[in-house]
């Protein structure tokens, strides 16, 4: 596996990678170089994913992400922070574009661009101790990696209104209520119960995962008509596939399907 400056990326199980933030000394706050690495570990996962069937995002130490590095841009010129923008921009697409599930594990505060990429991902877990904010606001700023786009889709145009509104910091159970994370945990169990349903989805046909995905991203953006053309679409490219062979086969001799992505 390609190594990152910023980022470690390890095989944690069958299928599974998990990529964990790894800048513990600024609780993982996004600076350019870790935004380089972001794009490009998700550039990569898009032509080159065949050995994995799910992405486990976490960060190193006691924080998710803490968002931007304020530090690294202070006193930024301007043409220096556009450029970099630019990066993140290619970073948060390609991640959209990612053809396999990410899965968010949020381990500690997600601020930010740290929230950012948990509502990117496309669902989360969280420990009981998380907590989140979309605090732009607080520096003059907006949301810059799709949080505008991405939270009201999660928990509401007036909630996200507020929670951005205000730049409150919420908690991890307030995030469940909101449906801005799938589960909360006890912190020691967190990345248990995490590998426990990545175990779930490797198990599944992973053309089937991906195809899936597409269509239930794709209902976000289309009228229910142009959805289900979209549906039908992925549904027949999946018809003459080795795994939907395997997996009618399995079921009818009552064993557990080996599917291997063909």
């Amino acid at each position: 596996m390609k190594k990152f400056n910023t980022l470690i990326l390890e095989k944690i199980d069958d299928y599974i990678l998990q990529v964990t933030l790894n800048r513990p000394e600024s609780l993982n706050a996004i600076n350019f170089q870790m935004m380089q690495d972001l794009f490009e570990l998700w550039r990569d996962l898009y032509s080159e994913h065949n050995d994995f069937r799910l992405v486990v995002l976490t960060g190193a130490g006691k924080a998710f992400c803490a968002g931007a590095d304020l530090k690294e841009r202070s006193n930024m010129s301007l043409e220096v922070w556009q450029k970099q923008r630019a990066v993140l921009e290619q970073a948060i697409f390609s991640m959209l574009d990612c053809p396999i599930p990410i899965f968010a594990a949020v381990n500690g505060p997600a601020f930010g661009g740290g929230l950012e990429l948990v509502l990117s991902s496309d669902f989360a877990y969280a420990s009981k101790t998380a907590t989140f904010a979309q605090s732009e606001v607080k520096i003059g700023l907006i949301p810059g990696a799709l949080g505008s786009q991405h939270l009201p889709r999660a928990c509401g145009l007036k909630r996200a209104k507020e929670l951005t509104f205000t730049a409150s910091t919420f908690t991890a159970v307030e995030a469940f209520e909101w449906d801005i994370v799938n589960k909360v945990c006890e912190p020691d169990q967190l990345m248990n119960e995490v590998i426990k349903t990545a175990k779930i989805i490797v198990e599944n046909a992973p053309l089937a995962v991906k195809l899936v995905k597409k269509s239930l991203n794709m209902s976000q953006h289309l009228d229910v008509k142009s959805g289900f053309a979209f549906e039908i679409e992925a549904y027949n490219r999946l018809l003459p596939t080795q795994d939907r062979e395997e997996g009618i086969r399995a079921f009818n001799e009552k064993r557990k399907p080996h599917f291997t992505g063909k």
